[in-house]
């Protein structure tokens, strides 16, 4: 478990965006959650609930609409050119897509070194042989180096993504559903190999994903999105002994389980009902719309209130 030194604080976070005259896409809309050094924080939802502009406004690769977001007690929305740059240092992702992702007329070697030239990390031999180490530390050869990346798989050409994060010796890494483009033999040699990565060097991952049974895996905490809102957060082993959010405990029923008698008793929750709009919604909860235990208090929106010991959610109807 990672040591308590908060690295990262979001603050009431607001990511809108102009789709209309009028209307205002609320891609996310209040979220707030604190990383600490050397720790993994998933967060997981559906497609299109807001997890990857929660991830690349923390970047600070989209403008926050409001809200803070403080890299060791610095709000990186009101840096300057210079201390941009640091934060650039720092804080790395891994997208999702890896090919992409990586500039096709480049080669493995220049794609990697990038980062070290703009931060005039190394020169000369000392640049060539950290661009070595990080193939070796990915899982590559020595003799990738010149090759393009048309020339790899999809499990290696993410390998150069991790080796291109690492190459600034960042210590913190927003990983972008690095895995959900892979063939499922691939995904634990990734998700092994970024555990190995943390252990080594300390990094603070935010792992966004929508597969909860790998959240489950690397996670020690887990932020639960729902159209641009944090319905539930807590500690990973929490979430999947009680969930309490009623949208949390529909998607924990989908995950399939590998006994088939198991699976075949087991009670799936079907989440049934219109999705709400994120364009201009409604004041209120959410997911009220698709929710058997909505009542009239549901017209107010629910704060993300701690009903346990570090267990948080925004429902009503959850005591």
């Amino acid at each position: 478990m990672p040591n308590k030194e908060v690295l990262l604080q979001v603050k009431n976070l607001k990511k809108y965006f102009k789709v209309g005259r009028k209307e205002i896409l609320k891609a996310v809309d209040d979220v707030s959650f604190d990383i600490y050094r050397g720790e993994t924080l998933g967060l997981v939802g559906e497609s299109g609930c807001g997890k990857t502009t929660c991830g690349k406004t923390v970047l600070g690769l989209y403008d926050a609409t409001g809200g803070e977001v403080l890299f060791d007690g610095t709000n990186i929305h009101q840096l300057n050119t210079r201390e941009k740059k640091e934060f650039t240092k720092r804080a790395q992702i891994i997208f999702q897509d890896p090919y992409s992702s990586l500039n096709q007329r480049m080669t493995v070697g220049d794609i990697i070194g990038e980062g070290i030239d703009i931060h005039r990390l190394y020169r000369g031999q000392e640049r060539q042989d950290k661009i070595y180490e990080l193939l070796d530390t990915v899982g590559l050869n020595p003799g990738h180096i010149f090759r393009f990346p048309h020339e790899f798989s999809g499990g290696q050409r993410q390998r150069i993504g991790i080796a291109r994060a690492l190459a600034v010796e960042p210590d913190f890494i927003v990983c972008d559903e690095p895995i959900s483009a892979l063939d499922v033999s691939v995904q634990a040699q990734i998700v092994n190999l970024l555990t190995e990565l943390q252990e080594t060097k300390g990094l603070a991952y935010l792992f966004i994903a929508h597969d909860l049974s790998m959240i489950k895996y690397i996670s020690d905490r887990v932020g639960v999105m729902y159209l641009g809102t944090l319905v539930e957060f807590t500690r990973s082993d929490q979430l999947y002994k009680k969930p309490l959010h009623p949208y949390t405990k529909a998607l924990l029923s989908a995950i399939p389980i590998p006994d088939p008698i198991v699976e075949r008793r087991k009670e799936t929750i079907p989440i049934e009902g219109e999705i709400a709009s994120p364009i201009n919604p409604e004041p209120g909860c959410r997911f009220a719309s698709r929710c058997e235990l909505a009542q009239e208090i549901c017209r107010n929106k629910p704060p993300l209130r701690e009903v346990a010991d570090q267990h948080l959610v925004a429902c009503h109807m959850v005591r």
